[in-house]
């Protein structure tokens, strides 16, 4: 579906942010067990293991304290993909609804949601429970975000203030929202995954949010945000 759209929604890893939450938390651990856990992220943003069984062993394993998952948000904000706040901010500025949903740890994902200005009831992720030393307990096991198709779940529920929504992320959990979402953009600035760049129905590789723009606007809104100095050099890397 084209433009206009009355919401964005953006995938965290590796769209937003350059990094992958939870590789980061590797830094802890044995090198061994850290190429192993890192391998488990790739097949499960490939989509050659179920989420659900790779989320379990991931955090198990980890066992991340309340202070390192803190540390994560602000690594989010300082590896911010170029042009991911300028994206954010022209789309707020035009009226639209901005949100993000990761099957990240809901902590951190909040933490660079306020750096963006996204507003706190558009997040969506997967809390941790920690126990009163800050000591990891689990993880929020009624969250649909730690399974294959939990990010169509949340775009089901979205008030109808949100629609038509189109949908930004990297990785096929990401790509199951096409046909739920309005239109699902790809986003391979990162890491372009092969099935997310054959399957999706656009596609932006440069290693800048802002090409999006030309995606998820119509000829008109981006011709509003010309008009104003602050926006201009987006525009310009967005038809670059």
């Amino acid at each position: 579906m084209p433009p206009p759209f009355a919401a964005v929604w953006f995938d965290c890893d590796s769209t937003l942010s350059a990094i992958e939450g939870v590789d980061e938390l590797l830094q802890f651990l044995a090198p061994e067990l850290r190429a192993e856990l890192a391998a488990l992220t790739t097949q499960a943003m490939d989509g050659t293991l179920p989420l659900a069984t790779v989320y379990v062993m991931r955090l198990a394993r980890i066992a991340p304290t309340r202070n390192q998952v803190a540390a994560i948000g602000e690594l989010y904000v300082r590896r911010l993909v170029p042009h991911a706040r300028e994206v954010v901010q022209a789309l707020l500025h035009l009226g639209k609804q901005v949100g993000i949903c990761s099957g990240g740890l809901l902590q951190p994902v909040q933490h660079l949601a306020a750096s963006l200005g996204v507003p706190p009831a558009n997040v969506h992720a997967v809390p941790v429970l920690f126990d009163a030393g800050g000591r990891y307990v689990d993880f929020d096991r009624t969250s649909p975000l730690w399974q294959n198709g939990g990010k169509v779940r949340v775009l089901r529920a979205l008030p109808a203030s949100h629609r038509p929504v189109a949908f930004v992320g990297d990785g096929v959990t990401d790509l199951e929202t096409q046909g739920t979402a309005d239109l699902f953009v790809g986003f391979g600035g990162v890491v372009a995954r092969p099935v997310v760049r054959e399957r999706a129905a656009a596609f932006v590789g440069a290693p800048t949010l802002a090409p999006v723009l030309r995606h998820v606007l119509t000829a008109a809104e981006r011709q509003q945000l010309a008009g104003l100095a602050r926006f201009q050099p987006l525009l310009l890397a967005a038809e670059a």
